[in-house]
């Protein structure tokens, strides 16, 4: 299957999708799901039929590093 950004994620019918431990009632809730060696879907698990976003590996590698860098704490602030 040929995987774009915005595809419904209901057309991911094989992905195991990981909801994050810090999702909440309050509409936190982030999902992800590897579709290939080099390619990870993330979706919003309060609307599991909307829009999947897609990552490679170096993608989504370079947003948890920055992550854990705290290169982000500004945007929360």
């Amino acid at each position: 299957m040929n995987t774009f950004n915005g595809m419904s994620a209901a057309e991911l019918t094989w992905a195991k999708w990981r909801k994050s431990s810090a999702s909440n009632s309050q509409g936190a809730c982030v999902e992800v799901a590897r579709l290939s060696a080099d390619e990870f879907a993330v979706r919003n698990s309060r609307n599991p039929d909307g829009p999947a976003l897609i990552y490679t590996r170096a993608e989504l590698a370079a947003l948890i590093d920055g992550v854990k860098m705290g290169e982000f704490d500004d945007m929360l602030g």
